[in-house]
C-alpha cells in the first residue's frame, strides 16, 4: 500500500498545479489601452507607445516629445515630476563640453482586471525583493544599504534616494546578459574605441507602495483615464543604471473596476529611458550583415539572432509583456484553500518524495518559517491522499486569512 503513496501524492499535487495554472493571463496587443472597451478576465490589453513594426519596432520616443504629448505620464513615470534630461560632460573634438544627454523613451502600458475588490489586496506584501524575484527570476536582488546609494546619476532636488522613508525598500539588482549576448559585447568592445560595455546590467531602485494620504487621486485618475477611486499603487523607480539606460519606472495603479465593484482594474506602466547617443551612433552598422545583429537597436527590439531567454536579453517587447503578465498573475492569485495543499505537501514529506519546504515556499513566499511550522503541526496525521481534506483548524485559518 505504501508504494502507491508517492504516486497518489504526485497525482494529487499535479491536479493542484493544473488548477493553479488555469488562471494564467494572456496578452492582447492593442493600439492603446484606452481603445480596449472591455477587458475580459485573465486578458491583458497591452500597448507600446509609438510602436511601428516597420519604422519604429521598439517604439522609442524622444524624451521631449513624450513630455509634451503625454504630460501626465511624464509627471508620474519620470524619477520625479520636474525631471529633465541631464547635462553631462563629454569630449567633443578633443575638448570636454557640457551637453544634454538626450533620451529615447520606451513606454509600455497595460490594463487587466483582478477578480477581487481592491480592499482585499494587501499591497504591503509586494514591497519586497521576493516580489521582484517572482516578476523576473533572471534578475538578482538584494537590499541596498544607504552608503551604497548613487545620488548623482539622477539627482533628486527634493530629497536623497533611499532616505528615511520606511515604506520604501532600497534594492540593488544585477542581471547577467544571456545566450550569446556576452560574446556580442566582447566583439563590440574589440571593434570600437568608445566606452567599453559590460556583459551585465546593474541598477539601484526604490520599491514602495502608494496609499492614502500619499495618493494623488485626481492626477492618477487622469493618468489612467478611469474615473473611479484609486485604492493604491505599486511603484519602482530605477534611479541608477550602469550603462545604456538613464532611468526606469514601473507603476501599477489599482482602482475599482467601473463595471464591477467586486473587481479591481489595474493599469500598469513600464518605462525605460535609453541614452540616444550609443543607439544613434550604431545605426550605421544596420546595413552590414555581420554586424547588424549586434546593433543595440536590433537587440532591444528582439530582432537579433543574439536575443535569448525571457528577460531583458529577449528584447524589450517580450521582457515588458512577461513582466506585466507576472504582475497580473501575482495580484490575481488566491492562496490555496486549507488544508488541500498542505495535505499534498505533508503526504509527500511523509513518503520521502521531498525533504524540504520548497513546495510551500513556492506558493506561500510571504509566510515565515514559524507560520509554516504551525500549519504543518496542525496537519500531522497519517498520509491518506485518497481521503477528503481534513476540516480546518482555528489557528491555521488565522494564519491563512492574515
Amino acid at each position: 500500500m505504501r508504494t502507491h503513496g508517492p504516486i497518489a501524492c504526485l497525482l494529487a499535487l499535479g491536479a493542484f498545479a493544473s488548477l493553479a495554472q488555469a488562471g494564467q493571463f494572456t496578452v492582447t496587443d492593442v493600439s492603446s489601452i484606452s481603445s480596449a472597451v472591455e477587458i475580459k478576465p485573465h486578458d491583458i490589453a497591452f500597448a507600446e507607445l509609438g510602436h511601428d513594426e516597420a519604422a519604429n519596432p521598439v517604439g522609442l520616443i524622444p524624451f521631449e516629445e513624450w513630455a509634451k504629448t503625454n504630460p501626465e505620464q511624464k509627471k508620474f513615470l519620470s524619477p520625479f515630476p520636474d525631471y529633465v534630461e541631464p547635462t553631462v560632460i563629454k569630449p567633443i573634438n578633443g575638448v570636454e563640453k557640457a551637453i544634454t544627454e538626450n533620451l529615447l523613451m520606451y513606454v509600455a502600458e497595460a490594463r487587466f482586471v483582478v477578480s477581487r475588490p481592491p480592499q482585499s489586496i494587501d499591497l504591503a506584501r509586494y514591497a519586497t525583493t521576493a516580489f521582484l524575484a517572482r516578476l523576473d527570476p533572471a534578475i538578482e536582488h538584494r537590499l541596498l544599504s544607504p552608503s551604497e546609494v548613487d545620488n548623482e546619476s539622477n539627482k533628486n532636488p527634493s530629497r536623497q534616494w533611499c532616505g528615511a522613508d520606511e515604506k520604501v525598500a532600497c534594492v540593488h539588482s544585477t542581471y547577467h546578459l544571456e545566450g550569446k549576448l556576452p560574446i556580442a559585447v566582447k566583439l563590440v568592445n574589440q571593434l570600437t574605441d568608445q566606452s567599453k560595455l559590460d556583459d551585465y546590467l546593474e541598477f539601484q531602485s526604490e520599491l514602495g507602495i502608494l496609499a492614502s494620504p500619499d495618493l494623488d487621486q485626481v492626477g492618477l485618475a487622469q493618468l489612467t483615464g478611469i474615473n473611479t477611486p484609486v485604492a493604491g499603487a505599486i511603484e519602482q523607480t530605477i534611479f541608477h543604471i550602469n550603462q545604456i539606460m538613464q532611468f526606469g519606472k514601473f507603476l501599477a495603479v489599482l482602482q475599482i473596476d467601473p463595471a464591477d465593484p467586486n473587481r479591481t482594474m489595474v493599469t500598469a506602466y513600464i518605462v525605460l529611458a535609453l541614452k540616444a547617443r550609443p543607439l544613434e551612433s550604431s545605426k550605421k552598422y544596420e546595413s552590414v550583415p555581420i554586424l547588424r545583429n549586434m546593433v543595440p537597436g536590433m537587440v532591444l527590439a528582439g530582432k537579433s539572432s543574439f536575443n535569448a531567454g525571457q528577460s531583458i536579453s529577449a528584447g524589450l517587447p517580450l521582457f515588458a509583456r512577461n513582466n506585466v503578465r507576472a504582475v497580473a498573475s501575482i495580484l490575481d492569485e488566491t492562496r490555496p484553500t486549507y488544508p488541500n495543499f498542505f495535505l499534498f505537501q505533508d503526504c509527500l514529506l511523509s513518503v520521502g518524495v521531498i525533504e524540504t519546504d520548497a513546495v510551500s515556499r513556492r506558493f506561500f513566499p510571504e509566510f515565515t518559517s514559524s507560520d509554516l511550522n504551525l500549519l504543518r503541526f496542525d496537519l500531522r496525521r497519517p498520509c491518506r491522499p485518497d481521503r477528503a481534506p481534513w476540516p480546518p483548524l482555528e489557528r491555521s485559518n488565522s494564519i491563512l486569512q492574515r
